[in-house]
């Protein structure tokens, strides 16, 4: 176990100053429905989209992300258009506006707005609720796992089970750290609602960029550009996609042919404009109902909700990607340095991101990267957790 005494004083100490937030704030979020699941209506447009930000950088997507970075190279860049990335375009130019101005708790109460009350957009207001609460499910399903494959890592359960009371087979060992983090960031949601919730995502994303900026760092002082040059095929470089994608790494990291083939991403170009219609159609059509609209509901006036979403994509990209090209770079310099297979032999590229860590940040720094990367995870649970009772309380108990 690399993490030293200071690293677990730093996870420790976030942990809890998340919790003290939501009951700082608890008081106040209890006045109203608008007060717990809209923080009132008060927030700044520049606090919301940091923590919108905040939320959209989750831990699971970071290290799909560097896997996609170590594989495809500068080209993975285009691949997250595999969800509708225009939508905070198509946001800040008219929908945001809209959405604020109609003065609804909820993505479902919309449709009201949009379509009125007849039978029509009753159905498609029944349809908008199962939507949000399969994808909140779906969403929070998809984090647990990731943050408890990603801390498995760290906290060996060789060592932790010292220290608990009671046995847990190897295969769950991911799920209860899952149920521990998950617990934490509900505990400070049902204190605090969305005011706690954007106050956290703020401390959050500082953490998470300062992690993202000293990785970049690390990764341009122990790796030269000459030195990638000599290890990645000819194209990983370029961000110009191609009709095909032409990576051959065969010579190099034969693995990764393997991945590339089970992707089935060899058609390169025309994936890419597939995925660029996809998603210009699916931002046209009006926002999807989940803590991103929240955020927006949440805003004091249509044209703060306007630069909150145009906001979002500026503040997120930045130190995001200097996180994933930094682990991606120590990745590719020190692969054999990495233990990548699994217990079933097989190669698992998505462990790129704890292993490096574990080996190239120093300690001190590998509690705030840790913190940072667990910020990232309650972030983006937080925000779906809070999106979800708003439609059960909202949209099932008090609608007629």
């Amino acid at each position: 176990m690399k993490l030293q005494p200071i690293d677990i004083f730093i996870i420790a100490l976030y942990l809890v100053a998340m919790i003290v937030i939501g009951l700082v704030l608890k008081k106040k979020a209890s006045k109203n429905m608008d007060s717990y699941f809209l923080g009132g209506k008060t927030l700044p447009f520049y606090m919301l989209g940091l923590s919108n930000a905040s939320g959209q950088f989750d831990i699971s997507g970071t290290m799909w992300m560097v896997t996609l970075a170590f594989i495809y190279g500068i080209k993975s860049a285009w691949i997250p258009w595999l969800w509708p990335v225009f939508n905070q375009i198509f946001l800040m130019v008219y929908l945001s506006v809209w959405l604020r101005r109609s003065n609804v708790l909820t993505g479902a109460e919309w449709i009201q707005t949009r379509f009125g009350k007849n039978k029509g957009a009753n159905l498609s207001h029944t349809i908008v609720v199962i939507y949000a609460l399969i994808g909140v499910l779906g969403f929070l399903s998809y984090g647990f796992i990731g943050v408890g494959k990603f801390m498995e890592i760290f906290f060996p359960w060789d060592f932790v089970s010292q220290y608990v009371p009671f046995n847990i087979p190897a295969e769950y060992v991911p799920h209860a750290y899952g149920i521990f983090f998950t617990a934490i960031a509900t505990i400070y949601v049902m204190l605090g609602g969305m005011l706690s919730i954007v106050w956290t995502d703020v401390v959050q994303f500082a953490i998470m960029t300062v992690a993202g900026v000293t990785i970049a760092v690390i990764a341009m002082m122990k790796v030269s550009p000459e030195t990638i040059a000599a290890i990645v095929p000819a194209g990983w470089d370029s961000l110009v996609p191609g009709w095909n994608l032409d990576l051959k790494w065969t010579d190099i990291f034969s693995d990764v042919n393997t991945k590339i083939m089970n992707d089935q991403f060899g058609l390169f170009g025309i994936f890419i404009m597939m995925m660029l219609f996809k998603g210009v159609f699916n931002s046209m059509a009006g926002p999807a109902p989940n803590y991103d609209m929240q955020k927006i509901l949440s805003c004091r006036n249509g044209k703060e909700a306007a630069l909150m979403s145009g906001s979002v994509p500026v503040i997120l990209l930045i130190p995001r990607y200097l996180m994933i090209m930094g682990f991606t770079i120590l990745a590719l310099a020190f692969f054999k340095d990495l233990d990548l297979t699994t217990k079933t032999g097989a190669i698992d590229f998505e462990l790129i991101l704890p292993n490096a860590i574990n080996q190239f940040v120093p300690v001190g720094v590998c509690g705030l990267l840790l913190a940072g990367l667990l910020a990232a995870f309650m972030s983006t649970f937080a925000s779906t957790a809070n999106a979800a009772p708003a439609y059960i309380v909202n949209d099932i108990y008090v609608r007629p």
